[in-house]
């Protein structure tokens, strides 16, 4: 760990606004050339010293070992699945409002794919990654150690809607009905099947079809009759174009586990006090996203291309108060173990995993402030 070191800052992404959970192609954040080169996000070079910071800081919760140093600085790579959205509005606020740097935070922040970040993770190539919950114990049955350390969702963020004329208004109406999802795995799927399996279907009671990830045309066009959708984002989009629908929450009928922040059991294991610092400030981030969204939504514009546009502003700004909803907890950042193992159930029930996994060892909390 460098010592008196500004906490420097590199986020770039000049892609168009498109969901940000889970499928689709991920794009790289990086400004540079070079992957591995570290810039400030204003382009400027970091000063080679740091403002005067507390020497000590306070005990992790749990542990022996206290957190670093605040006058200490450590770059540390985040992974974000996707590009840059309004719904990334936490980590954008954490970097401006320098609630990471205030707990020696780097924060250099890359897109990638869900299987790409686990990966990158399990074996430390980078520090931490936000994926959902299913992700780790797929990974984890696959001898990848990562662990979830902090449950930024707390409702499960994926629906299934339908043009309101079609008289979808449960589970139980999805049988014989054709479907479209984006792939066969990830959130949006699993988010299907335990909908399915609350109505007591499965993928045969249904026509199943796979879209990729254009919900709203497959929708408005009728090459299904439902799609299987993000909550704060393609309900919007069909709103906004006069399109009525019904919407078919999974958090309505099922508890499963969303997007969290994972690290490594190498990295809890060598460094618990990093893992603390990341926790406490990302759930100060989300706070303050929670009290200040408007506030968030200005500083999203910094790293969001296109959410200036005044035609967009207002459903972008509804993406944002609808998703702030879906974090919104008593204790930000706290897992329910009822969730992780309703996850595992649908991830069994559906064939995606062979075997239980150790839950125990899948998700922590002792990291949390």
């Amino acid at each position: 760990m460098r010592s008196h070191m500004r906490v420097l800052i590199v986020f770039v992404a000049v892609l168009m606004l498109l969901p940000a959970c889970t499928g689709g192609q991920a794009a790289s954040t990086q400004v540079n050339d070079e992957p591995s080169e570290m810039v400030p996000a204003t382009g400027e070079a970091a000063p080679e010293t740091a403002e005067p910071a507390p020497e000590t800081a306070e005990p992790i919760p749990g542990t022996a070992e206290p957190t670093p140093s605040l006058a200490e600085t450590m770059p540390v790579r985040l992974l974000l699945t996707y590009i840059p959205n309004v719904q990334f509005a936490p980590f954008y606020v954490g970097i401006e409002k320098e609630f990471f740097a205030g707990y020696g935070l780097y924060v250099n922040i890359e897109h990638k794919g869900e299987s790409d970040v686990v990966k990158l993770v399990g074996t430390g190539e980078a520090d931490f990654g936000i994926v959902s919950g299913e992700q780790v114990l797929l990974a984890r049955a696959q001898d990848i150690p990562v662990v979830y350390t902090f449950a930024w969702y707390q409702k499960f963020p994926v629906a299934v809607a339908s043009k309101k004329e079609l008289g979808i208004a449960s589970p139980a109406d999805l049988a014989g009905r054709s479907i479209g999802t984006p792939a066969k795995e990830g959130a949006s799927y699993i988010g299907l099947e335990a909908l399915l399996a609350s109505a007591g279907l499965t993928d045969a009671d249904i026509n199943l079809q796979t879209t990729g990830y254009t919900q709203v045309e497959t929708l408005m066009t009728d090459r299904v009759e439902a799609v299987v959708v993000y909550i704060a984002n393609e309900p919007i989009q069909l709103e906004a174009q006069g399109v009525e629908v019904n919407v078919l929450n999974v958090s309505d009928y099922a508890k499963l586990v969303s997007n969290g922040l994972i690290t490594s059991q190498r990295a809890i294991d060598g460094n618990p006090g990093l893992i603390y610092n990341m926790a406490a400030a990302l759930a100060q981030s989300i706070q303050y996203t929670i009290d200040h969204p408007d506030e968030a939504f200005e500083i999203s514009k910094k790293y969001v291309e296109g959410l200036d546009d005044p035609a967009v502003e207002a459903a972008q700004k509804q993406v944002l108060a609808r998703s702030i909803e879906l974090w919104k907890a008593d204790r930000i950042g706290l897992n329910d173990p009822a969730a992780w193992q309703a996850m595992q159930t649908v991830l069994i029930g559906s064939g995606l995993l062979n075997s239980e996994q150790d839950l125990q060892k899948a998700y922590t909390d002792q990291f949390l402030p």
